[in-house]
């Protein structure tokens, strides 16, 4: 199996100026343009915890686990570069689609999101054993002249916005969301970011995360958190008593939004709602404070604590 998969690999993965070598050595060669520092980050997904073999599309299981990765280097406003696919497949057998038809699968997507965002499919290595589909991706960025975003220069009084709505990706967004690569780009270059992070757990993980990491608190503004019409979908699955409080807390810990969290100052952050930049929308969420924790507050003005619930993998 893995002679033929190799074989396809060679076949259908495409030729990138950013790695001359292909997939024909041990290791790659990759050109990264002077004077920017390169971005790494690497993401591994598991069968049964965020996929299921059993009833997802190899593809989107493809697209996701690159876009995952897509989405880490978005955080940073790092351009994507290049990205290395290892996966371990599981043994023939059973009656899940058999390991070379699930393989082509999942590079399938893999290769149609790469070819949105230039990406190169570098290398990356691949195996079988007798568990589930494991699929790890390390994906290489390289940051602009405007420098890398981090999640720990958030200053208090800043601002928090979002972009696009969040909740209910357990619905079809995991696989079919947007890796936000292109507007933290544009965000990057047009103002200034203090800190940034992607809502990859849940907003009130992520922001709690990214206070944090700023040395501050965070309040968010749970009126304002733009939430997705799969949330109310969800919700109403779920027999909800309240529709649209089960709907927030959707958006406020589902994770897979993969949207993302930026902090800015406060005046900055008023000119971004004001341009509105974004086809996917930026909206105000809450702020940053000196109070250590996680806050929430609603339209009363009253601020209670609000535990830092999310998706824990």
């Amino acid at each position: 199996m893995e002679r033929d998969f190799i074989d396809w690999l060679n076949k259908n993965v495409p030729r990138h100026p950013r790695a001359e070598l292909g997939l024909t050595d041990d290791a790659a060669l990759l050109s990264i343009a002077e004077p920017s520092k390169v971005v790494v980050t690497t993401d591994m997904l598991n069968d049964g915890v965020d996929f299921r073999v059993s009833v997802d599309d190899p593809r989107r299981i493809g697209r996701q686990a690159l876009g995952a990765n897509l989405s880490d280097l978005a955080a940073m406003a790092a351009k994507p570069v290049a990205a290395f696919i290892s996966i371990a497949l599981p043994r023939p057998g059973g009656t899940g689609p058999q390991p070379l038809e699930l393989a082509k699968g999942v590079y399938e997507g893999i290769l149609a999101l790469a070819a949105e965002y230039d990406v190169a499919i570098a290398g990356g290595d691949t195996n079988s054993h007798d568990g589930p589909l494991v699929i790890s991706v390390t994906a290489i960025g390289e940051t602009t002249k405007c420098g890398p975003l981090t999640r720990s220069n958030g200053q208090v009084g800043d601002w928090l916005l979002v972009t696009g709505k969040l909740g209910g990706s357990l619905l079809g967004h995991m696989f079919g969301f947007t890796p936000r690569v292109r507007e933290a780009l544009f965000l990057n270059e047009h103002y200034k970011i203090h800190a940034c992070i992607d809502i990859s757990d849940g907003l009130a993980l992520d922001a709690s995360r990214l206070a944090k990491a700023s040395g501050v608190g965070a309040v968010i503004r749970t009126e304002q958190v733009p939430i997705s019409p799969d949330a109310f979908t969800l919700s109403d699955q779920d027999g909800a008593a309240d529709r649209d409080t089960a709907a927030l807390q959707h958006a406020l810990s589902d994770g897979q939004d993969f949207e993302l969290l930026l902090a800015l100052d406060a005046d900055v952050a008023r000119k971004i709602i004001n341009d509105q930049p974004l086809e996917c929308g930026l909206t105000h969420v809450g702020e940053l404070v000196a109070e250590h924790g996680l806050w929430q507050q609603g339209a009363t003005g009253q601020r209670l604590e609000l535990p830092p619930i999310g998706y824990l993998h």
